[in-house]
């Protein structure tokens, strides 16, 4: 019997594709794994290729969706001069379909790039023709733009359940959710966006933000260098879970 994460509709302001801020217990999901436990779950060869070692680092990855949008540039700059690498969960209609030198960008400076669906759609709603429907498009989007296909996606509004999970598995994509969010798309507070933030970061954490409002590059400007007096260490999403590889249809969640 499948049993699914349901959560209350979101208001008429945030059915425009604005992430619900609220995740559903995972419990009642199959797969479920934190950062943790798949860096653990990683079998005898323990080696880390790359520079930092999560297992003895505070890590934290910033991710950004629903990108990318006409203020997308500015915090790739921003990002460069800090040197942090990020995971844009990208979005299709209007987004990938009309800034593609972007996500090449992205790719080229080091940022990982994730799926984020075609039109925002509420996939645990969806039968799996549709489901593959606000999937494909993206990855191919994404692929003609970098030369490769993700690996990841991000739900929208973080609602999956076993159905869901078994398309994505079929697809190759395993499923990133959040530990914190700033509510960004509720103000143009810098300030609170950034309180948020550090209120709720602990180590493996996963952030959710969307860079196209007005509040939250400025937030992330003040963000980066906060955290790392914090002794945090930036790294993309797969780095966090490394030396694991990301299993296609598992939910990871910190």
């Amino acid at each position: 019997m499948t049993r699914r994460i349901r959560l209350p509709r979101p208001t008429a302001a945030l059915a425009a594709g604005l992430a619900v801020t609220v995740l559903a217990s995972c419990s009642t999901l199959t797969g479920v794994v934190s950062p943790a436990e798949a860096r653990q779950g990683a079998g005898a060869d323990n080696s880390v290729a790359g520079p930092v070692d999560c297992r003895k680092a505070h890590c934290v990855a910033l991710t950004f969706d629903g990108g990318p949008s006409k203020p997308t540039p500015k915090l790739l700059d921003l990002l460069k001069r800090d040197n942090v690498k990020a995971t844009f969960f990208v979005q299709g209609k209007g987004h990938s379909d009309t800034y593609p030198a972007t996500i090449t960008r992205m790719a080229k400076e080091g940022h990982e790039i994730g799926n984020h669906t075609w039109s925002h759609k509420n996939l645990t709603e969806l039968t799996p023709r549709q489901i593959s429907a606000e999937m494909e498009p993206v990855q191919k989007e994404i692929q003609n733009a970098t030369g490769k296909a993700p690996t990841l996606m991000r739900p929208p509004q973080g609602r999956t359940d076993d159905d869901v999970s078994e398309v994505l598995k079929k697809l190759g994509l395993a499923q990133i959710l959040w530990s914190v969010t700033a509510k960004d798309y509720q103000t143009t507070d810098t300030r609170l966006i950034k309180k948020r933030v550090l209120d709720q970061t602990k180590r493996d954490g996963i952030v959710l933000l969307h860079e196209r409002y007005a509040g939250t590059i400025p937030a992330v400007a003040e963000i980066i260098p906060a955290l790392r007096k914090l002794g945090y260490t930036f790294v993309t999403v797969s780095e966090l879970i490394f030396p694991a590889t990301p299993r296609p249809g598992t939910v990871y969640r910190p």
